[in-house]
């Protein structure tokens, strides 16, 4: 068989390179040059997030008190922010437009789905920033909520732990404590403290009022400053209502307990030996 150059395609402009391979190499030399720009751009914002957003937002959290543990979230959450808008940058300037739109319509989708499976998880977080921030309340106090009442153990950004005086752990959802009236009556150093009782109509109410303010002086650990006090609160059907007031420092749960309940049988012992009728 006979050598023919008809066999082969004819070159381009006679050059060496088929147009084929022409065209080749220029989309692929387009794609390598988007390709060098995407990464030339992912890299320069990301760079300078990380050396001057990041910093920046950190500084901030802390001039605002917030706790360590939301200013470690809060660097993460940058960190994650700056490296998409970066990835979003990266792609709009290497002509990626149809990628950002694609992405844009998932994450929207997927944030929608998300915000509505995660209400109850997002609300809890929420009110565990606050709560770090605000500090209504510290690990060790002791805190009364929902006719409920414990020593915080734990405070985390979901939930918080108490447990209660009975020695049961109770976890907590944030958003209730958030959201409801939180007692907390170690908040400040002292604590001003009531104990009711009533005696009989035939009885002195000021001889009974000098008796229990006499206990009250013998109790350490009821205060002076300010002084103890007895008024009467109520005129019942069978008895005079009398209320004694008083402070106590350092007012944990162990001490509240144990000053009241000294200062109550000793006032009970007090007004017994005195015979003065108790109702």
């Amino acid at each position: 068989m006979p050598f023919s150059l008809a066999a082969f395609p004819p070159v381009a402009q006679g050059g060496l390179i088929p147009p084929y391979a022409e065209e080749l190499l220029r989309s692929y030399g387009m794609l390598v040059g988007r390709v060098a720009a995407f990464v030339l751009a992912l890299l320069l914002v990301w760079s300078l997030g990380r050396l001057l957003v990041v910093p920046l937002v950190g500084r901030l959290v802390r001039e605002r008190g917030f706790d360590a543990t939301v200013q470690s979230l809060s660097t993460d959450v940058t960190h994650a922010l700056v490296f998409v808008l970066a990835l979003a940058l990266a792609f709009t300037v290497a002509g990626f437009g149809s990628v950002i739109a694609a992405f844009g319509t998932v994450a929207g989708a997927l944030s929608l789905a998300l915000g509505f499976a995660a209400q109850d998880l997002l609300s809890n977080f929420v009110a565990g920033v606050f709560i770090l921030k605000d500090e209504p309340f510290e690990v060790g106090d002791w805190v009364e909520w929902n006719e409920r009442a414990g020593r915080v153990e734990d405070i985390d950004l979901r939930v918080s732990r108490i447990r209660t005086f009975d020695n049961e752990r109770v976890t907590v959802p944030n958003s209730e404590l958030a959201g409801n009236a939180v007692t907390n009556p170690v908040a400040y150093d002292t604590l001003r403290q009531r104990v009711t009782f009533g005696i009989g109509y035939d009885e002195d109410v000021s001889r009974v009022r000098a008796v229990v303010l006499e206990e009250a002086a013998k109790n350490d650990d009821i205060l002076t400053d300010p002084e103890p006090t007895v008024i009467v609160t109520e005129l019942g059907d069978a008895a005079v209502e009398l209320e004694a007031r008083f402070w106590i420092a350092d007012p944990s749960r162990a001490n509240f307990e144990a000053t009241r309940s000294d200062f109550v049988q000793s006032v009970k012992e007090r007004l017994g030996g005195e015979a003065i009728e108790v109702a």
